[in-house]
């Protein structure tokens, strides 16, 4: 059968400081399971429901440590391509000591000739697979560079003309574009091909003019897209619709040890729950939880919950799901 939720997009090495110390100052670095869309996949697939990636790996080590992680974590990986002769993109993750933010230096397009997730082509991308999806979840990361950019949109214009919804995390990351103009360009025409995009503060701020929630949401509802999210860190989140509803829900307090992944993690709660049929403050209730625990271990998934971890976590808070 195929997956309800298929993934185009970036997929790659974190190497995440393991003290919260700038790049200088860091002796050591953690290998992790990374990417934005990929890193939310697995969530999806750890929470019960099946997902399949659309992306690329280089011919190295660390393209056979990603696809092991993806396949280790039910994630069907039958259209990731190998490509040869082309090394897998990483990135270093570390704590800027003034504010405390994580800060990311890629070795990736523009800064190096190319990496694998970047060279992912239209003909590799299998739109068939993308067809029998319910959702194709989608990130601007990947629009960056071609030719990724030409095969994420060819996905996303068959995935709307074949009735699959089309979920947009930006993943705004300046330090792989070219010029600003292009990344408004290609983030303005991606939200009116989305039936659901979530922004951080920071994305909002930049795409959508205002980092103000609810300022944020009407603005990208205007675009067409169906349902918005704010994800707001320890403030909780926002969620809005075209119908009018309304949802403003509190972060559950947990010792943040790494931030990395939180948002892709708060992202597959929202999908699964929207999936599930759940009504949309509990979507919302278990997209904080999911993104909560992401925070207590260092890594983007290594503290993704299972169903069963999730409802012992949201039980332990008087909040029971259904099936």
């Amino acid at each position: 059968m195929a997956p309800e939720v298929v993934g185009i997009g970036e997929v790659l090495v974190d190497f995440v400081a393991t003290e919260p110390v700038s790049y200088l100052e860091v002796s050591a670095f953690q290998k992790c399971f990374g990417g934005a869309p990929m890193n939310t996949l697995v969530g999806v697939a750890r929470l019960g429901l099946s997902s399949g990636a659309i992306t690329a790996v280089g011919e190295d080590p660390f393209g056979q440590f990603l696809l092991k992680e993806l396949q280790k974590n039910g994630v069907d990986t039958s259209r990731v391509k190998v490509e040869k002769g082309m090394r897998t993109t990483i990135t270093f993750v570390a704590n800027e000591p003034e504010t405390g933010e994580r800060s990311f230096i890629f070795f990736r397009k523009p800064w190096v000739i190319g990496t694998a997730d970047t060279a992912l082509s239209v003909d590799e991308t299998d739109l068939e697979y993308i067809s029998k999806a319910r959702i194709l979840h989608v990130s601007g990361f990947s629009l960056s560079q071609n030719p990724s950019r030409k095969a994420v949109l060819s996905a996303v214009q068959y995935a709307k003309k074949k009735g699959v919804k089309v979920s947009f995390d930006p993943t705004l990351r300046a330090d792989v574009w070219n010029s600003e103009r292009t990344v408004r360009r290609l983030y303005t025409r991606m939200l009116r091909l989305s039936d659901i995009a979530t922004f951080s503060r920071e994305e909002a701020a930049f795409i959508l003019g205002t980092d103000n929630p609810e300022r944020a949401a009407r603005a990208a509802l205007r675009y067409g897209v169906g349902i918005v999210g704010l994800k707001l860190g320890r403030d909780g989140a926002v969620v809005e619709t075209q119908e009018g509803q309304k949802i403003r829900a509190p972060a559950f307090k947990v010792k943040a040890i790494d931030t990395t992944g939180a948002g892709d993690g708060w992202n597959a709660g929202l999908l699964v729950g929207l999936l599930k049929g759940w009504d949309l403050e509990t979507c919302v209730t278990v997209a904080n939880a999911v993104g909560a625990l992401v925070v207590t271990r260092r890594g983007a998934i290594t503290a993704l919950p299972y169903k069963n971890e999730l409802d012992a976590f949201l039980r332990y808070r008087g909040v029971h799901l259904k099936a």
